[in-house]
C-alpha cells in the first residue's frame, strides 16, 4: 500500500513512467506493507532512482571490468590510487563524478569484488539521479573498499526479503564456502526484477541459478546449500532527493561554491 501526504494515489499518471518503474509501483501499491511519502515528487523520485539502480547494475554486467579479490584488485591510476589494503582512493585533481564515469567507460583497466561493485552501482545511480553538480557538491574524497562508502551515500537496511524491490540490494550467503577461496562466502546482488539478480563475479542470474554457482564453490563434501538471506538494503531515497543543488556566489575577487542541507 502506498500513502502520499495530500495526494490520492489512484490519480498518479503511470502512463509517465517506464515499464519498470510501473513495476515497482504496482508491486509497493498491491503490497500489505504501508509506504508512506511526503509528496509525490519524493515517489517518483525513488521510482527513477530504482530504474537508474538497475541500469547502473546492468552497464556493469555489460562492462568489461574484472571480478578479483582484495589482493589482485585493480583502477585506472588517472581517476584512482590503489591502498596496500586493494581499495581504491579518488585521485585529489579529479571530480568523484569523472572517476565514477570512468569505472563504465574504461571498465577493462578495473578489477574488483562484489560488495565494492555494489557501493558502485549506488555511486552511478545516485549521480545520475542527482546529477553532477549536487553529486560532486556531497560526494567527495571517496573510497571504495568492500562496504565502505561516504556518509551521504545514506543505506536503509529491511529485513524481509519478501518486500524486495528493483534497485535493492540483497545478499546469498554461502555457509559452506571453500576456505580455499573465502570471496565466495557469499554474493551481494542488486535486484533487477523478480527473481532476477546481477552479482559481480557470477552475472545476471535467478535465484535459483545464484544459489546453484554458490554451491559449486561450496568445501569438498558439503551438503549445506547457499541460500537468499532476509536483508534488504538500499538508499535512503528521500534524503538523497533533498540534497540540494549547490549555487556558487561571488565577493571581491573570490568566487564560493554554497551546498546546503
Amino acid at each position: 500500500m502506498i500513502q502520499i501526504t495530500g495526494f490520492d494515489v489512484d490519480k498518479i499518471d503511470q502512463s509517465a513512467l517506464s515499464e519498470l518503474e510501473r513495476a515497482i509501483l504496482q508491486k509497493k501499491l498491491k503490497s500489505t506493507v504501508v509506504y508512506r511519502y511526503d509528496s509525490l515528487e519524493a515517489l517518483l523520485f525513488e521510482l527513477n532512482m530504482r530504474s537508474n539502480i538497475v541500469e547502473a547494475a546492468k552497464a556493469l554486467n555489460s562492462s568489461r571490468a574484472g571480478f578479483a579479490t582484495f589482493q589482485n584488485s585493480r583502477a585506472n591510476d588517472q581517476f584512482w590510487t590503489r591502498t596496500d589494503n586493494g581499495g581504491f582512493r579518488q585521485r585529489t585533481d579529479v571530480l568523484a563524478s569523472d572517476a565514477i564515469n570512468d569505472i563504465f567507460e574504461n571498465s577493462r583497466l578495473y578489477a574488483f569484488e562484489c560488495a565494492t561493485a555494489m557501493v558502485i552501482i549506488l555511486y552511478k545511480a545516485t549521480l545520475d539521479s542527482i546529477g553532477k553538480d549536487t553529486f560532486n557538491a556531497y560526494f567527495k574524497d571517496l573510497f571504495l573498499y568492500d562496504w565502505n562508502y561516504d556518509n551521504n551515500l545514506k543505506l536503509i537496511t529491511v529485513e524481509n526479503k519478501n518486500e524486495a524491490y528493483p534497485g535493492d540490494v540483497l545478499y546469498f550467503e554461502n555457509p559452506d564456502f571453500d576456505p580455499k577461496t573465502p570471496e565466495w562466502r557469499g554474493e551481494n546482488a542488486i535486484m533487477l526484477a523478480d527473481n532476477l539478480y546481477f552479482g559481480h563475479g557470477i552475472g545476471i542470474r535467478t535465484a535459483e541459478e545464484m544459489i546453484t554457482a554458490l554451491n559449486a564453490r561450496r568445501k569438498p563434501g558439503s551438503t549445506t546449500s547457499a541460500f537468499l538471506t532476509e536483508q534488504i538494503e538500499h538508499p535512503d531515497f528521500e534524503y538523497l532527493r533533498k540534497l540540494e543543488k549547490p549555487f556558487t556566489a561571488r565577493i571581491g575577487t573570490r568566487t564560493y561554491i554554497c551546498i546546503g542541507l
